[in-house]
């Protein structure tokens, strides 16, 4: 059979690329729209810097910290142990979960419905493991975390966002000089989100160039950075001109600018967070079909991710958020609470801090899940009222039928596939 794989080894590598991108294209049309939503919706940022800033810090969140977790997608949902003697199974079945998971995402952008693109893609391969390898294949309990991950980690992140939203309200919000408190306080926030960026940097990022620092000079590393940024936004903050006309509407206009300035910064950490978790979930797949083709069926256990395959990855996000994000972007924005700069700030914190720890031990969490988490922590901060009940059941509805659609269209064209190429 191997004679097959050699034979159609340009088409296989070229299906996988153009699925690859594909399922990268609604990533960032679904998943980064997520991510940036925050940002644009509490009016931080414009449509066109959101997009700017997700090119620049999705490629390096998926060049630098992106290996870890396409491990996960690749094999550690399924057992490939069995397949010795039929590799293009797999071949078949992961250009399925890729095309399966890459038309759900489209339909669900379409609508506006943040869903989730690891969802997606583990329900996929899920799907055809199950059914075109067998059920013992699949590792139900590496399943079992994932699932488990899909709770605890909006649940972990809304906690981190209320209690972040919680002292900004204590320290600034409703103090007698709002502005002048942010202008005391909103730069240590900034250390914040510069150190916990480098800090995963430094610790998972630089191992696939061979880079490994011992942890106390990590710290001192990104104890540097997270100075260095920090004085680059108390420049920007300097600069702001107060205008007490301003807050004669809304008592916060002025201070409500000064978060504007961090939310330039955490939506730079949300863009690499997320590149860095999801990036995986278009070019897992990829690279099992390229590394599998090109050592001629033999299933490797272990092999570096090619490094044009994370760019791939990363350049089909940045279009996909460019082209088609807006819908999303809308909800997740302004549909489920409305967002302002320091609102933004504590939700897209909450969820950074998150994303950064699952990153860090390789557990492919949802984004989309985390984010909408965390923005239900800050709604919840202000009281229940704040919260849009409609869009909240319409997102939950779209998780739940996320994992299903992905398995029953990944097993459709496995069949087909299989019956093509056999």
């Amino acid at each position: 059979m191997e004679s097959a794989l050699i034979s159609h080894a340009e088409i296989y590598i070229g299906m996988a690329v153009i699925f690859g991108l594909f399922m990268a294209w609604g990533i960032g049309a679904n998943d980064v729209a997520n991510a940036m939503g925050t940002s644009v919706g509490s009016k931080a940022l414009s449509f066109k810097q959101a997009v700017m800033i997700a090119a620049v810090f999705e490629l390096a969140g998926a060049i630098l910290a992106g290996g870890e977790v396409t491990k996960t997608v690749r094999k550690g949902i399924i057992d490939v142990s069995s397949l010795g003697h039929a590799p293009e199974l797999l071949v078949y079945g992961m250009l399925a979960s890729l095309l399966a998971a890459g038309i759900w995402l489209l339909v669900a952008s379409r609508q506006g419905w943040p869903v989730s693109t690891t969802h997606s893609i583990v329900g996929a391969i899920v799907g055809f493991g199950a059914v075109g390898i067998g059920m013992d294949a699949v590792h139900w309990d590496k399943v079992g975390t994932i699932a488990a991950s899909w709770v605890t980690s909006p649940l972990l992140a809304g906690t981190m966002a209320f209690f972040l939203f919680r002292s900004i309200q204590k320290l600034i919000i409703n103090t007698e000089k709002p502005v002048e408190m942010a202008k005391r306080y909103v730069p240590f926030y900034i250390f914040i989100v510069g150190f916990v960026i480098a800090m995963v940097t430094m610790v998972k990022g630089l191992k696939h160039v061979g880079i490994k620092l011992p942890m106390e000079e990590n710290m001192a590393i990104a104890a540097a950075v997270g100075i260095a940024i920090t004085i680059i936004g108390t420049i920007m903050i300097r600069r702001i001109k107060i205008d007490p006309a301003a807050d004669s509407d809304f008592n916060f206009t002025n201070m409500e600018k000064i978060f504007g300035v961090l939310m330039i910064f955490t939506a730079m950490a949300i863009a690499f967070a997320h590149g860095s978790n999801d990036v995986a979930n278009a070019i897992g797949p990829v690279a099992a079909i390229v590394g599998i083709v090109q050592s001629a069926g033999d299933i490797v256990a272990k092999s570096a991710t090619p490094v044009w395959i994370l760019m791939l990855g990363g350049g089909g996000i940045v279009f996909g958020l460019a082209t088609y994000g807006h819908k999303v972007i809308a909800t997740v924005g302004s549909g489920i609470t409305e967002l302002t700069p320091s609102r933004g700030f504590a939700a897209t914190l909450g969820a950074v801090v998150t994303i950064v720890l699952a990153s860090g031990i390789g557990l492919p969490i949802s984004t989309t899940h985390t984010l909408v988490g965390a923005v239900l922590g800050v709604g919840l901060a202000r009281g229940i009222g704040a919260l849009n009940g409609n869009v909240i059941k319409t997102i939950f509805m779209s998780w739940i039928v996320t994992l299903p659609v992905g398995a029953a269209l990944s097993i459709l064209f496995f069949y087909i596939f299989k019956a093509c190429f056999n």
